[in-house]
């Protein structure tokens, strides 16, 4: 059954193309809704016959056009309508506070005077490794220590400025 839908479909596709093209005015969106057509038609068939492929082809074509102008219609409205100026102010802002800013240049200030408090070695490995993102290795090798140092050195310096911010917390 599905021989006479393909031999009718192809007779007749550039026809179905020209009157889906009529209504949407745009090639690449008939060329679509005329594959639509075929596919609809196909699983139209399977559940069935159909007596009057060729009208049955072209109703589909003219609902799916219609159907496909409404749909952008539609999002047309609901995109050039767009948000209020109520709406906007709705909308959290995307920065952080003026008092979160405050709180967090004040825990910088305490983090900063923490690093100052370190050995120079502690300093260099807790920026490079928490701030540059390298490697424990990649920072042994570039400082000419071991990787245990790295980790040491590490541990110290984070649990320095740990203890500094908790204490500042606590005051």
């Amino acid at each position: 059954m599905l021989a006479p839908l393909n031999t009718v479909f192809l007779l007749h596709r550039r026809s179905l193309m020209w009157s889906v093209m009529r209504i949407v005015r745009d090639r690449q969106t008939a060329e679509d809704l005329a594959q639509e057509t075929y596919l609809r038609a196909r699983k139209a068939i399977e559940a069935g016959p159909i007596e009057h492929i060729e009208a049955f082809l072209h109703r589909t074509a003219r609902n799916l056009a219609l159907d496909h102008l409404r749909r952008r219609r539609t999002r047309g409205e609901i995109e050039t309508a767009g948000p209020g100026a109520n709406d906007l102010c709705d909308i959290p802002a995307d920065i952080p506070s003026l008092e979160d800013a405050v709180i967090e240049r004040e825990r910088l200030e305490i983090f900063r005077k923490a690093l100052a408090g370190l050995p120079e070695r502690a300093q260099t490995v807790i920026v490079l490794s928490r701030i540059e993102e390298w490697s424990n290795r990649r920072i042994a090798a570039w400082l000419g220590v071991s990787e245990r140092t790295v980790f040491n050195d590490l541990k110290l310096a984070m649990a320095h400025c740990r203890e500094t911010l908790a204490r500042a917390g606590r005051e």
